[in-house]
């Protein structure tokens, strides 16, 4: 079974959602393990800030603005990373969304709608373009990551249309595990808690919990995670992690309610 590092001299990832946040310090670790990468995500103003923080790293990023629930955006990004590099090594199925915390019964219909585009639909279709792109190159094969989250085993209140999302995640890494180990293909989820980035600002300042009572709750270094899919991503082909959590030391996760 081929390694990643012996496919390419310098293996082509994909991060999606790398805009901000753990997309982008996972994007910069990849950059600075020597991958060319490509960069995904809405915003191309964005993407260019995160190839701007990688210095001179940032000449092997690509950016590829891409909206993951658009099959046809999603068909175009990979048809880019065929056309620039002629095969893809790593997918890091990253891009997602939240909902306010609002009662289920308050939840409107279309923001469920858009959560489950984002964070299932866009991720399968992501998935979907890795693995035929995977199964035809040469040497073929590769290593889907996907971003899974805390809640894909043990939900927040008020949060089912992420919570719900995050589970289905945990169903389709598991079927893409068993689907296309024939081809080589490896498939592993990482689960995070309390990475320090913008959008969990909340946790530090009070967020609710199981019992009614909103707490500050700790959070870690985002570059934890990063390291953490980057070395998933550098195992060889017949060996890989499954399923890995991450997270804060200290939050409320085991035990939590």
């Amino acid at each position: 079974m081929q390694s990643n590092e012996q496919t390419s001299i310098s293996p082509v990832a994909l991060v999606t959602g790398a805009g901000s946040g753990i997309g982008r310090a996972v994007a910069l670790e990849f950059l600075a393990q020597g991958y060319r990468v490509v960069l995904a995500g809405r915003r191309r103003e964005q993407l260019e800030q995160t190839r701007t923080a990688a210095g001179e790293d940032g000449a092997r990023a690509l950016v590829v603005p891409t909206d993951v629930s658009d099959e046809q955006a999603v068909r175009e990004l990979f048809d880019e990373i065929q056309r620039a590099y002629g095969r893809l090594d790593v997918l890091f199925n990253n891009a997602g969304r939240n909902t306010p915390a609002v009662p289920i019964e308050d939840l409107p219909v279309e923001v469920w709608r858009e959560v489950v585009d984002v964070n299932l639909t866009g991720m399968f279709l992501c998935a979907q373009a890795a693995i035929r792109l995977m199964k035809a190159q040469q040497p073929g094969g590769g290593r889907i990551i996907n971003n899974g989250s805390i809640s894909a085993y043990a939900p927040r209140p008020l949060s089912i249309a992420y919570t719900a999302t995050k589970h289905a995640v945990t169903g389709m890494t598991k079927s893409i595990s068993l689907d296309c180990r024939e081809y080589g293909i490896a498939c592993g989820q990482i689960d995070i808690g309390n990475a320090a980035t913008d959008m969990t600002q909340r946790m530090a300042e009070g967020v609710l919990q199981a019992n009614g009572e909103r707490r500050p709750e700790p959070r870690m270094d985002v570059a934890h995670v990063a390291h953490a899919v980057v070395s998933m991503a550098k195992l060889p082909l017949d060996a890989n992690v499954q399923f890995m959590t991450i997270m804060a030391t200290n939050m409320p996760f085991v035990g939590r309610g």
